[in-house]
């Protein structure tokens, strides 16, 4: 077999299609954006058939641009933004409604109703996780109970509902296949981590009828075979994880105690706890990193809604800057003697406060407050909300209380100026590897592996390489003063 792996990366606002080849390099990209559709305050939307389609003309060209055919693909891997969600036709494949995006809020008085109910001990007892619009659960119900009809034809077993993964197996392999994988699954409100099973109490709960949901498998697991007229051969799908657990693997975060920190849209910090289901008690969720052979590997973790969209704010809604990588040139410039903080409550804030009234705000602001001062409170804020979720960290688990190292890695890791001033206020060192697509690179490894022409655990680990290590620079003063006006900043923001 070639080597040669797809892996589909299918993110937020875009979709892309990476070629890896045998030694485990990028041998072509293809990336295509969609629409974002905002139908009301707090809502976000997408459309499934343009993500559909996005997918699909990434394929295409991604195998175009690296000269290959379909024969010489060994497997592909599928990764993708997790808690977004949609239901479909299962006769015609057809979505009934736009699928509903992880950032999207318009589930809070459910979560609120079912809290005050008293069951967010009984879901966080079973799932990890809070109850927040975030998760995918209460999405489905939504569209059930909105949707003309929605829960009468979802009881008659004529719907199927799932994570994008899911959307996408089911449509390359010409609905043969309707399945997840536990990571994915995990973020639903509607798995048991500790069974690894669907859990028939919350699904009572949510009203979610079972037949909806999706088979769970192993992340490196068999998906079935993308239809011939689709690339023009058939492929083996053979990797599936939700994008921060891929994030994980493709940084080889594979023992206890390490820890990766994705900067997209939003931030996600992930810290391994091997087979030990670690329960918070600083409001972060306890989740599946992955799943291998039958063996749970599980994570804390710490997600926040805005890291990267804060860039794109100042770019397009305050225009102060033309494109994302001039943040950190900017901030550059800002006046030292200013202390602004802003806080990207823009869909509400997540861990650890989980606040979903709360909205942005800024803090600080002078007449000679400008462009320059806007960008560096933009990045800082970043740097602010990880420290924050490693502090929580080290509180819950003791094996996060040795000397941290963090691995980061998106789009925004690419600003040497973030990256330093994020181990200025983590007073760690932040290791920014070579191989930037560790997304993309975590599913084709699970892809590759599989397929048997890519290496096991340990040998890929090895492989890891460094780009650069930023080491604090900051000193324990001005770093103390800076976090605490952050904190009283979060506490004027909070909406409770």
């Amino acid at each position: 077999m070639s080597g040669y792996v797809l892996a589909i990366d299918q993110g937020t606002t875009s979709s892309r299609t990476i070629v890896f080849d045998g030694e485990i390099n990028i041998a072509a990209v293809a990336q295509r954006e969609f629409t974002q559709i905002y139908p009301a305050s707090g809502w976000v939307e997408h459309d499934p058939e343009e993500i559909w389609s996005s997918v699909v003309a990434t394929l295409r060209e991604a195998l175009k641009k690296a000269k290959l055919k379909a024969a010489d693909i060994s497997a592909i891997g599928i990764t993708n933004q997790r808690e977004t969600v949609v239901v479909w036709d299962k006769a015609t494949g057809k979505p009934i409604h736009n699928a509903i995006v992880w950032q999207d809020r318009r589930t809070a008085p459910l979560c609120a109703r079912l809290k005050k109910a008293g069951h967010e001990r009984r879901f966080s007892a079973k799932t990890g996780l809070l109850l927040d619009p975030y998760f995918s659960g209460t999405k489905i119900a939504w569209i059930l109970d909105k949707v003309k009809g929605a829960r009468r034809r979802a009881e008659r077993g004529e719907l199927l509902a799932g994570t994008i993964d899911t959307f996408l197996i089911w449509r390359l392999t010409g609905g043969k296949v309707h399945a997840t994988d536990a990571t994915n699954a995990s973020r639903t409100l509607l798995y048991n981590i500790s069974t690894n099973e669907w859990d028939d109490d919350l699904l009572k709960l949510l009203r979610v009828p079972r037949a909806l949901l999706a088979e769970v498998k192993d992340c490196a697991d068999d998906y079935g075979r993308t239809e011939k007229a689709l690339l023009g051969g058939e492929i083996p799908i053979l990797g599936v994880a939700g994008d921060q657990q891929a994030a994980t693997i493709g940084q080889a975060c594979f023992e206890p105690g390490m820890m990766k920190s994705t900067y997209g849209t939003g931030c996600f910090a992930i810290l391994n706890t091997g087979p030990q289901i670690v329960r918070s008690k600083n409001r972060l969720l306890t989740t599946i990193a992955y799943r291998l052979n039958g063996k749970t590997t599980y994570a804390l973790e710490g997600s926040i809604f805005i890291a990267g969209a804060a860039v794109q704010w100042l770019r397009d809604s305050l225009r102060v800057i033309q494109k994302s990588e001039h943040s950190g040139v900017l901030a550059a410039k800002a006046d030292d003697s200013q202390e602004i903080y802003l806080v990207p409550a823009f869909v509400g804030l997540g861990a650890p406060h989980w606040d979903a009234d709360a909205r942005g705000a800024m803090f600080g602001l002078t007449r000679n407050s400008g462009p320059a001062e806007f960008a560096r409170a933009a990045l800082e804020s970043v740097a602010y909300q990880t420290s924050d979720l490693l502090s929580a960290m080290k509180r819950d688990w003791k094996g996060a209380a040795a000397k941290t190292v963090l691995r980061v890695d998106g789009g925004m890791v690419a600003s040497d100026w973030t990256m330093q001033r994020l181990a200025d206020i983590l007073d760690a060192p932040v290791d920014r590897p070579k191989i930037l697509e560790t997304t993309a690179l975590g599913a084709a490894w699970l892809a590759g592996s599989r397929a048997g022409v890519w290496p096991k655990e340990k040998a890929f680990a090895k492989r890891w390489a460094l780009d650069r290590r930023f080491e604090p620079a900051m000193d324990a003063t001005t770093r103390k003063r800076k976090v605490a006006g952050w904190h009283d900043a979060v506490s004027r923001t909070l909406s409770r």
